[in-house]
């Protein structure tokens, strides 16, 4: 059984006393590859998924098992030279499990209502101009990355933040993820090249409103 560090069990909300957690595995899409077009290509959803993610998961796994090692040696050398390779592929394994679940088909989308509704409202003035603000951060990464809608699980609010690389939101920011576009080039080049804004502006046909509330109603204040 492996320990996970304190980086990923924050985000996987396994307690301070339970921290283990057994290999990390690809989760199942809730979708057929093709179930995402014309938005996302089936071939971007395969390779992402089956390729990129897997990639994660399975250099996620070695991290960690070299990280109980150290732990059991004490060797604390080791175990800070590889908080980057956790924080990188266990980001990159927690943000992308995410992600397949914030997307859904073009049929199934809807829109926000309700509480979610309303706090949009409150916070960034209306859904037009919060899938604008995020857009415009999604858009303006530089190199690779994430733009989050999060919910700052003590006051409630909602935030639009863009992480770098896979630094996943909740362990650096301390907002709790409630849809992320990822825009790193893997995500979108084969459909839409270069031109990173026509890959951004389609996303939001394909964003699972029902998970996004499911995950907003979970981050309530207590």
């Amino acid at each position: 059984m492996l320990r996970c560090p304190s980086i990923l069990a924050r985000t996987l909300n396994v307690p301070s006393t339970q921290q283990q957690c057994t290999k990390a595995t690809l989760p199942d899409l809730p979708y057929d590859y093709n179930a995402l077009e014309p938005v996302i290509s089936a071939e971007i959803m395969q390779l992402h998924h089956s390729k990129h993610h897997q990639a994660y998961v399975n250099n996620l796994n070695v991290a960690l098992e070299k990280m109980e090692d150290a732990k059991s040696k004490n060797d604390v050398k080791t175990i800070i030279e590889l908080e980057p390779a956790l924080r990188f592929n266990g980001g990159g394994h927690i943000n992308h499990s995410i992600f397949w679940q914030n997307l859904t088909p073009v049929a199934k989308s809807g829109e926000p209502k309700g509480e979610l509704l309303q706090a949009i409202n409150t916070c960034f003035g209306s859904f037009e101009d919060m899938k604008a603000r995020i857009s415009q951060l999604a858009i303006g990464v530089q190199g690779s990355g994430w733009a989050w809608l999060g919910r700052c699980p003590k006051s409630g609010q909602l935030r639009a933040v863009a992480c770098p690389n896979q630094d996943p939101l909740e362990p650096t920011t301390g907002l709790v993820p409630l849809f992320g576009i990822d825009v790193w080039e893997h995500a979108y080049y084969l459909q839409y090249k270069n031109v990173r804004p026509d890959y951004v502006n389609a996303i939001w046909k394909v964003a699972n409103w029902n998970d996004i509330e499911q995950r907003f109603m979970a981050a309530k204040p207590k």
